[in-house]
């Protein structure tokens, strides 16, 4: 009986909760993700597209959220030649990179978020190629009225989700044909409370 009781607290426990928390859509066309890649002779640099995703806030502060990005929309903005932008973009998608054809989709799940009164401090799981690692980062988060702002530039190991084209922990004698490990991601989401 005692049992029935605690599970019974606890389940309304969980639902008031739940009910305070709140959560508001991304706004998928005013949000941007810029990416960059650097190699030894240089940097490339695109966009791509986020397909959805949320923030949750409990008393009016960020307490998680979650957004999937569609790896099919990558784009490059730094080669001016269309021919060779293309290129980039179709070895980005096929094995050697991110495998968009069978990974269509890359997701981003913030687990923590420390706020110490004037920065923020998020930690989340970051899922690419299906492979899931934890990453932290330094976020900025402000609003106006409705509209919720969050700006983030964060660094992510390939290697860690099976990217090892080019990466010289992987592969000897590239010389200047070697790509770097990290990328970078420069996020502007909007949504509105």
């Amino acid at each position: 009986m005692k049992k029935i009781i605690l599970s019974t607290v606890v389940s309304l426990l969980s639902l008031l909760n739940l009910q305070a928390q709140e959560k508001h859509s991304i706004s998928i066309e005013k949000s941007s993700v810029e990416w960059i890649g650097e190699k030894v002779t240089g940097t490339h640099s695109g966009l791509i597209s986020l397909k959805d995703g949320y923030f949750k806030f409990e008393d009016n502060k960020l307490v998680g959220g979650e957004f999937n990005i569609d790896m099919n929309s990558i784009t490059c903005t730094d080669i001016e030649n269309k021919e060779y932008a293309a290129k980039l973009v179709d070895h980005l998608k096929n094995d050697d990179f991110f495998a968009t054809d069978k990974h269509p989709l890359s997701n981003f799940k913030i687990t923590n978020v420390i706020f110490d009164g004037t920065s923020y401090m998020i930690t989340g799981d970051i899922t690419i190629r299906d492979i899931t690692e934890e990453i932290t980062f330094p976020a900025r988060f402000h609003s106006h009225g409705r509209i919720f702002h969050a700006n983030a530039s964060l660094k992510i190991d390939r290697t860690k989700h099976d990217v090892k084209y080019g990466s010289g922990s992987f592969f000897d004698d590239l010389g200047d044909k070697m790509i770097y490990n990290e990328f970078t991601l420069k996020i502007q989401l909007e949504s509105y409370k």
